[in-house]
């Protein structure tokens, strides 16, 4: 089942639930606050909205709790969405997208020798 692309606040809400499997508002309330100012109403309305596009799934916990999942997973949504990226950004060019991440310096020594090593790898499939 393909699913809405989420908002950037909604992936905030998947990050929590990614890390930590299921939970309740109120927990993902409390991990995105330690992050950022958000109302405890403005989670759980996101939440529902998730909910309603099929990015969640909910569970009774208790009472009248329920816990949340999510409904895709990352590994999946991550393909989809820089599929997406490179299409419509960088005319379909991988390389294009490459030379642009890596040439804005933000990428550490470490993680320079960690494409290498992953371009290696790739080289020596052949």
């Amino acid at each position: 089942m393909d699913h809405p692309r989420p908002s950037e606040a909604e992936i905030e809400i998947l990050r929590v639930l990614w890390a930590h499997d299921a939970c309740t508002v109120r927990e993902v309330h409390a991990h995105i606050s330690r992050e950022r100012e958000i109302g405890y109403t403005t989670t759980l309305k996101q939440m529902q909205r998730m909910l309603e596009k099929g990015l969640l799934v909910r569970e009774p916990a208790g009472g009248k709790s329920h816990r949340y999942r999510s409904a895709v997973a990352q590994e999946a949504l991550q393909e989809r969405m820089l599929d997406r990226l490179v299409d419509n950004v960088f005319g379909a060019s991988v390389s294009k997208l490459v030379m642009h991440a890596l040439g804005r310096g933000k990428a550490s020594e470490a993680e320079i020798e960690e494409i290498k090593k992953f371009l290696d790898q790739l080289d020596n499939q052949d």
